[in-house]
């Protein structure tokens, strides 16, 4: 007599979740020269970024820009470039999207192997990679530039700030995929990620701080260009985690904050697995 097959449980999932992220981390550190290169030249506009907002208030003589002083500005702007090396995807839509249009992606559907569990693994590993290689280069600067900043706030905060960090993470980990598996539908979807990533580089406040948006008006009822913003996912991938630190988002804002960036995490999770299913029903592949 047979014996019943058996399910496989959470625990043999986590296994193969964690073998798919040591095989990325592998692959991440296969070229570590070209790695650590890269990194240390996302560095350089930090200098530019200082002289252009220095020049801004030599020229406007004002102590303050909606509620940013000079040094609040450089701060905020260190601090978006922690949540943007969190939050960014870089190549993530478009690998997708090409592995749809060359048939590769065929492979995940014959496999054991969830493919966006595995996407989410790979992103992971070069995250830690990255971290890994930038630690150094980010203590450096910010000790630099420590005077920009104000005094460290208390424990409350930095733990709203590292959740903040890590549900970015997810953000624009579901974002990005979603958009990706676009390809299911469409055959080139590079215009479509430019035009997001123009859109989500302007809104997300990584330029400036969304609060210099409230003067704004739309002319629909007072309601600011800031608050229509505010209504998108994007300003939770840049703004929102270094405005928690420099204290310009406190008390019940601060929780609202977070439960509504969670909510996006939530609803574009969902999405993602949606258009995968979706996309996979109607799939044919093709080439090699």
């Amino acid at each position: 007599m047979t014996a019943p097959a058996t399910r496989p449980g959470p625990l043999h999932g986590f296994r193969v979740w964690w073998t798919m992220l040591a095989i990325s981390l592998e692959e991440r550190l296969a070229y570590r020269g070209d790695f650590m290169l890269g990194t240390a030249m996302r560095f350089l506009p930090i200098v530019t970024q200082i002289f252009l907002w220095t020049a801004v208030f030599t020229a406007t003589s004002r102590p303050d820009i909606a509620g940013y002083s000079q040094n609040d500005i450089v701060a905020y702007y260190l601090l978006t470039m922690v949540t943007r090396a969190f939050s960014s995807m870089p190549g993530l839509a478009g690998g997708i999207s090409r592995s749809i249009r060359d048939g590769s992606i065929k492979k995940y559907l014959v496999q054991p192997v969830d493919y966006v569990a595995f996407l989410l693994a790979a992103r992971v590993a070069h995250k830690l990679v990255y971290y890994a290689v930038a630690i150094l280069p980010f203590a450096a600067v910010f000790w630099l530039c420590r005077g920009f900043f104000p005094p460290a706030p208390d424990a409350a905060t930095i733990a709203a700030f590292l959740l903040a960090l890590v549900l970015s993470f997810l953000l624009g980990f579901f974002m990005e995929a979603t958009l990706g598996m676009l390809g299911f539908w469409v055959l080139e979807t590079s215009s479509i990620v430019f035009a997001y990533m123009l859109v989500q580089y302007l809104l997300s406040g990584h330029m400036f701080p969304i609060d210099m948006l409230a003067g704004i008006p739309t002319g629909i009822g007072g309601v600011s260009v800031a608050d229509v913003v505010r209504w998108l996912p994007f300003e939770f991938t840049a703004y929102f985690p270094a405005a928690v630190w420099l204290g310009k988002v406190q008390g019940p804002a601060l929780v609202r904050g977070l439960a509504i960036e969670a909510a996006w995490v939530v609803v574009m999770a969902v999405a993602c697995r949606v258009a995968w299913w979706r996309g996979t029903r109607r799939y044919a592949a093709f080439g090699g």
